[in-house]
């Protein structure tokens, strides 16, 4: 009889702790599904469970205060990033007016007899207004771009983008000596794409071209999508092209430049589902933009 009731026992026992075992990996499951969706969705609900483990509820309320401190960081994260880029974008606006007044008067200034001491000043001064006039503009380019609720995505060629880009910079690029290699596919390459956005990246890119090429230009645009803009580049190297994406980052032999150029091209289309990227290789920078199906 006892050795019957020690299984009977052993056996509850057994059943007990799978049981056990059983509503604790339920438990912890529910924890790692309920985490994973808070985190990527933004929203105010809590992780709960369904056991009444105390352990399992115990973790289960260190996450959810974990998860409070997470949501208010973020919130304070998302009200000062806003801020951040109406205050920009306000600045960059203000500033147009007195660079307006400011290039008027050195209009008016230039009509006047002036010295050639005076007249060399007076032209410095207008280079440098002019420059800050670009920056102003671009950095009220990029705000705005930052702080769009979105794009207006529709069927777009990019074979026909690209045609078009190379076109309306075609005389900018003979000017500077460049005639541009296009190789391009046979059939469209069509893509949903906010057809202005994806002008505005290619003619960034190609102005990007204008300047730091040394007398050359290939675009290649694959039937996946990717467009390449590939060129000779002295007055480049492999630790320039690596930060030519970064904010305001520019070098010397890109003079004028405001720096936000390609900024505004991977911001644009990273919107639109795409990618961006340069690369260095013997003396020659590829600027690409991929934009998958």
């Amino acid at each position: 009889m006892l050795p019957w009731l020690l299984c009977l026992i052993l056996l509850a026992a057994v059943i007990a702790l799978w049981v056990k075992t059983r509503l604790l990996q339920r438990a912890f499951d529910e924890i790692a599904e309920g985490l994973a969706e808070r985190l990527e969705e933004d929203t105010n609900t809590l992780l709960s469970l369904s056991t009444r483990d105390p352990h399992a509820r115990r973790l289960a309320s260190e996450l959810n205060r974990q998860l409070r401190q997470l949501r208010a960081k973020r919130r304070r994260y998302q009200n000062g990033d806003r801020e951040l880029k109406e205050a920009v974008t306000n600045i960059s606006h203000d500033l147009r007016t007195p660079l307006t007044a400011i290039r008027g008067y050195l209009d008016l200034l230039e009509r006047e007899d002036l010295s050639p001491a005076a007249r060399r000043y007076l032209e410095l001064i207008g280079d440098r207004a002019e420059a800050m006039t670009r920056l102003t503009e671009e950095l009220f380019r990029y705000s705005v771009i930052q702080s769009a609720e979105g794009l207006t995505p529709e069927p777009t060629d990019l074979r026909a983008a690209v045609e078009e880009a190379v076109a309306g910079f075609y005389a900018a690029l003979t000017g500077r000596g460049i005639q541009p290699v296009i190789t391009l596919p046979e059939t469209p390459v069509v893509r949903n794409l906010d057809r202005a956005a994806l002008a505005r990246v290619l003619g960034n890119i190609l102005n990007n071209a204008l300047k730091y090429s040394a007398g050359d230009l290939e675009i290649v645009l694959t039937e996946d999508g990717e467009a390449r803009f590939t060129n000779t580049a002295p007055g480049l190297d492999e630790v320039a092209v690596g930060r030519l994406f970064d904010r305001f980052f520019t070098v010397e032999a890109a003079h004028g430049s405001t720096g936000l150029g390609l900024a505004i091209a991977r911001t644009l289309t990273e919107q639109m589902g795409g990618s961006t990227g340069a690369e260095y290789s013997g003396g020659k920078i590829t600027v690409w933009a991929k934009f998958p199906p």
